[in-house]
């Protein structure tokens, strides 16, 4: 099949949808679940400071933000055997389990300097690592339908995953690795799990990345090649890749309403594990019933995304589900606030767990969504310039989420030393003051900026009958050529 035929298969078989999705397990458990461990082990368990261990995360998606665009704007023009994703994907998974291992393996007795440099830099090594499989594969994930309905169902299985990795390891690690004991009734607070809980990660990651990578390979003949006359990779023509995706009006909406949604992501994803251990008094035995809420939401966009997608334009899609993904979960802490709910209430746990499913089906179907409007936006950008960018499109989303995250998490570490929350705290010997700050921060604040990025979802002008007069005119051109 020609390049020019690539991507125009309607239907992909299941093996292929499955094996391009499972890629993205690897990457919860690589970068969100262990981020959210990680911050923790390191500030809690460790002592460092909660500014300090915000900062270092922080300047790690930065450092990785930056490697995004360049990757992708790489990998776009790579041509070889492999195709232009393929060599990446065979190549990163052993740095990514090394550098996984590192960011629980500090220097024993080191100052907090000397910590803070280590988790800034492991961290950063692992999330640059990760960019070099998880951009290359991402963008091989827009290529493979140019259908409207069925690269929705692609990427559905990638968001699926993406919430199987994470969910299937924090359960294993609550209900295997961090168990409670008379020494630690928080499993979690105990030191001693952290180091075999990161080899692990690592194997499963390496693993989980390689199967993704090697029976997805039938696929390269058929996706996209560089065009030969296409220049190779400079930093000019990077300059250029990147002129050319940000010149589009629907795309930079999408990124401004990622800005916003990402300040609640890096908030929130900060202050998750404080808020259920000290706020809700939660047991790790407790927290690992989470998994199913969350695992009801990431089914629900999995099973009835595509299905919405028929039924409804992309951008009310994305408008409807940033806001449940904002107000949903900011309901139960609201309601705390106001003395509604409490650690007493009965049945607190599968009370959450509800509003988390909700959450949870936001965030996936709005993921979902945004995915597949960037493959869009890829054939409205080759109708203009010729050329397909599914690399710089979707690595420049992932720069301003990571950018985004990077003061989400400084604001988490922020709001942790403005709120005063005590570093190597006991669960229930905390002011009740300050958690009641702790609880607005994570419900109230932290929602206005999702429901800004609402707003700015509205900006987002691709319909379906223009996605499909693009098509059409993309087609005429290739039978032209």
């Amino acid at each position: 099949m020609s390049s020019a035929e690539a991507g125009s298969v309607e239907r992909l078989p299941l093996r292929t949808k499955f094996f391009f999705g499972i890629g993205s397990a690897a990457e919860t458990i690589a970068l969100f679940a262990l981020g959210s461990y990680s911050m923790l082990f390191y500030n809690q368990i460790l002592g460092l400071n909660a500014g300090l261990a915000g900062l270092a995360v922080s300047a790690s998606l930065l450092l990785d933000g930056l490697a995004d665009p360049i990757v992708g704007s790489l990998s776009d023009r790579t041509r070889s055997r492999f195709g232009r994703r393929h060599g990446y994907m065979y190549f990163a998974p052993i740095p990514i389990a090394l550098c996984i291992i590192a960011v629980f393996h500090p220097p024993k007795g080191a100052s907090d300097l000397v910590l803070f440099f280590w988790f800034a830099l492991s961290v950063s090594c692992l999330r640059i690592s990760m960019t070099l499989f998880h951009t290359p594969h991402l963008a091989m994930g827009g290529e493979l339908s140019r259908d409207y309905i069925e690269r929705s169902k692609v990427l559905s299985w990638n968001n699926f995953f993406t919430w199987a990795g994470g969910a299937f390891m924090s359960f294993f690690a609550l209900h295997f690795v961090f168990k409670a004991t008379p020494e630690y009734p928080r499993g979690l607070l105990n030191p001693e799990p952290y180091g075999p809980f990161s080899i692990g990660c690592a194997i499963a990651a390496m693993l989980i990345l390689f199967a993704s990578a090697w029976f997805t390979r039938d696929q390269i003949p058929r996706l996209p090649k560089a065009p030969e006359n296409l220049p190779r990779f400079s930093p000019l023509e990077f300059l250029k890749d990147l002129g050319k995706a940000l010149g589009n009006r629907n795309y930079l909406w999408l990124l401004v309403a990622f800005f916003f949604l990402s300040l609640m992501i890096g908030l929130r994803g900060g202050l998750n594990l404080y808020v259920n251990t000290f706020y809700w008094g939660l047991t790790s035995e407790q927290l690992k019933w989470f998994v199913i809420g969350s695992g009801a939401g990431y089914l629900a966009g999995f099973l009835f995304a595509a299905r919405m997608h028929s039924r409804l334009d992309k951008r009310m899609n994305m408008i409807i589900w940033a806001v449940i993904y904002a107000v949903g979960p900011a309901i139960p802490m609201i309601l705390g606030v106001l003395g509604v709910l409490g650690q007493d209430t009965p049945g607190l746990a599968p009370i959450l767990i509800a509003f988390s499913c909700l959450g949870a089906a936001g965030a996936s179907i709005l993921s979902i969504t945004v995915m597949s409007a960037l493959a869009d936006i890829a054939d409205e950008n080759e109708l203009t310039h010729g050329l397909r960018q599914e690399g710089v499109l979707y690595s420049t989303r992932a720069l301003a989420a990571k950018v985004d995250q990077a003061i989400g998490a400084a604001l988490a570490g922020l709001a942790l030393l403005l709120i005063s929350f005590p570093e190597k705290a006991k669960p229930g010997m905390v002011d009740p003051g300050i958690l009641q700050n702790l609880a607005l921060v994570d419900g109230l604040v932290a929602a206005i900026p999702g429901v800004i990025a609402a707003v700015c979802y509205a900006r987002y002008g691709i319909t379906r009958e223009r996605y499909e007069a693009t098509k059409l005119a993309l087609a005429a051109r290739r039978d032209a050529g």
